[in-house]
């Protein structure tokens, strides 16, 4: 609170405290108790006095504290706090109709307390509801998501959209970090817009300031990369504040957010393309397109790789081709070191990547 308001605080504070024990005393005084002649000045001028130097203490520290818890809350928590305030105030309001028809002092006195006592339990009980209040509201209004997104009307029920896919792409840390994000966006190959959810930023800036040098570079490389998708790259890139409450794994939240727009999730995670899958949500895997876009190399074709390192099973060697594509030698442990020619016998393809087999000729 502004320095130069106390005064006028103390002020309101002094007035209401006063007004309040003046009113308490003007109740008794309604009783038809016998009071004594000099009741003036035993009563009501000490109570004034007492309420208004207690409440131009009072008041300012309340509003302090009032205008501190403010400004804790998030937009969804005061609104609530506010909706439910007005709520409260409205039901209080019914409320005190009947309530005034009291014998005195119970028809001034009750429906006041009735109405703060409500409106406060109103603001209260918003204020730790907030995202079940976010939820009725898009609930009780119709909601459309415009071009290849889902439709939902007022009951909740899906439209569907015209060609199944979404405009916006969920980005996930591994793919930010892997940074090929940035070269496929140059090629004009992606339409949609790129949504970094603010919670995977979030767990971006934990990684760029580990005290594991090797995860700090990672978080920092990530960092870097949406600085250029950002300034670079033609496509649209919104950091957006995005979250799911209930959930807290960074990698659930994703999955639940991309579940509730209709957005794919764009990664390079194996874990998070399985879960993200048997979710029913959609995911682009940069490595199938990786693999997608790599030569193809059939059963019998001939390749020259260079054996570098043992297999799994037993004489295997292990060598890699120009793309990174992993080559995985019969019999080449015995060659070890060498460059040398193999037949391709069996290529596997997989989301995390795709191998060869071959064997010396």
């Amino acid at each position: 609170m502004n320095k130069s308001a106390m005064p006028l605080f103390r002020l309101a504070g002094a007035f209401l405290g006063a007004a309040t024990l003046f009113f308490i005393v003007s109740l008794i005084e309604k009783t038809g108790l016998t009071l004594p002649a000099n009741w003036t000045y035993l009563a009501v001028i000490p109570a004034v006095l007492i309420g208004g130097l207690l409440g131009a203490m009072w008041l300012p520290t309340a509003v302090q504290r009032v205008q501190a818890k403010l400004n804790s809350l998030t937009a969804e928590q005061l609104a609530g706090v506010m909706l439910g305030a007005f709520i409260g105030l409205l039901a209080g309001a019914l409320a005190a109709i009947p309530l005034r028809l009291l014998p005195a002092p119970l028809g001034q006195f009750v429906p006041a307390a009735i109405m703060v006592s409500l409106t406060y339990l109103g603001a209260a009980t918003f204020a730790k509801r907030p995202h079940d209040l976010s939820e009725w509201l898009k609930s009780v209004r119709p909601q459309a998501v415009i071009n290849d997104t889902a439709i939902v009307d007022s009951n909740g029920s899906s439209t569907g959209s015209s060609n199944g896919h979404s405009s916006e792409i969920l980005l996930d840390t591994s793919v930010i970090i892997d940074g090929r994000i940035t070269d496929i966006s140059k090629t004009g190959f992606i339409n949609s817009s790129l949504i970094v959810p603010n919670f995977v930023l979030t767990e971006l800036q934990h990684i760029a300031d580990s005290p594991d040098p090797i995860r700090r570079k990672r978080g920092r490389r990530g960092l870097e990369v949406l600085d250029v998708l950002q300034n670079d790259c033609p496509m649209p890139l919104e950091i957006r504040d995005m979250d799911v409450s209930e959930v807290r794994e960074v990698d659930s939240k994703l999955v639940a957010l991309a579940r509730h727009t209709g957005a794919p999730i764009m990664t390079n995670d194996y874990n998070l393309n399985r879960v993200a899958g048997l979710q029913g949500v959609h995911v682009l895997n940069i490595n199938d397109l990786a693999n997608a876009v790599k030569a193809a190399h059939l059963p019998g074709e001939e390749l020259v790789t260079k054996v570098i390192q043992e297999g799994r099973e037993h004489g295997q060697g292990v060598g890699y081709l120009e793309d990174g594509t992993m080559v995985v030698v019969e019999d080449g442990l015995y060659h070890m070191n060498q460059t040398m020619h193999v037949v391709v016998t069996k290529v596997l393809q997989t989301s995390a990547g795709r191998m060869i087999f071959a064997r010396v000729p």
